[in-house]
């Protein structure tokens, strides 16, 4: 085999492996949970199966639920999934690094944004509509290119019902291998570690603090990213 036909492989596999990234990513969805549900009026952001049962809940008139909010957070995601799947019939072609690295970047200059606005705007009615629509939207996107990407064990990295479904049944004692418990375990942690951070980030320093960091973070997985699982 020439250099020629080596060197667009190895080029896909410089940088941290999708596994990881995904996994990070993991921490990330806690942490813009926890800022959207404890600093937004309980609503999710990452967690859509979250949004529709609070959405329930503001329909009955829950106390402490709001329907406009929660709409306009399964709005946003909505769109910002429309955008991931268009994302994806770009990219999706032989480089699958250029993909998740431009997806990141995208990612990352919305949660800017957002921390941007945290910062800045005045804490009035407005404002949490403009927080949940770009955090959603970037979720969105997220997720659209997370099930596209197709990483075994990590199909979704804001909600974890079918992980942990999966590292029961397909465990030594639900009569499977447990091949991927490691990872989906990885994915189990990951969230909680997610929330907790971003809880106390939240609690202590607002909402403008825990949004840079996850800016941050998806910015910096933006430029290590590489196209292997």
């Amino acid at each position: 085999m020439n250099a020629e036909t080596e060197a667009p492989k190895s080029r896909e596999e410089r940088g941290l492996r999708l596994t990881y990234v995904l996994l990070l990513l993991t921490v990330s969805s806690g942490m813009i949970d926890a800022i959207s549900f404890l600093g937004l009026h309980n609503v999710f952001t990452a967690n859509m199966t979250g949004n529709v049962v609070v959405l329930g809940f503001a329909t009955a008139g829950a106390s402490g639920f709001s329907v406009s909010h929660t709409l306009t957070s399964i709005g946003a995601f909505l769109v910002g999934a429309v955008g991931g799947g268009r994302l994806a019939g770009r990219l999706s072609g032989p480089s699958r690094r250029t993909w998740a690295r431009v997806s990141l970047a995208v990612e990352a200059a919305l949660l800017l944004a957002s921390a941007v606005v945290a910062f800045t705007m005045p804490d009035d009615s407005v404002r949490p509509y403009v927080l949940l629509s770009v955090t959603a939207l970037a979720m969105g996107l997220r997720n659209a290119t997370v099930r596209y990407l197709g990483v075994p064990g990590l199909a979704s990295t804001t909600v974890v019902t079918t992980t942990l479904t999966m590292l029961a049944a397909e465990s030594p004692l639900g009569g499977g291998t447990g091949a991927r418990a490691v990872v989906r375990a990885g994915a189990v942690v990951g969230l909680f570690s997610g929330a907790l951070l971003g809880a106390w980030l939240v609690l202590d320093h607002g909402l403008g603090v825990p949004l840079l960091v996850v800016a941050a973070l998806a910015g910096t997985l933006a430029v290590v990213a590489s196209g292997k699982n």
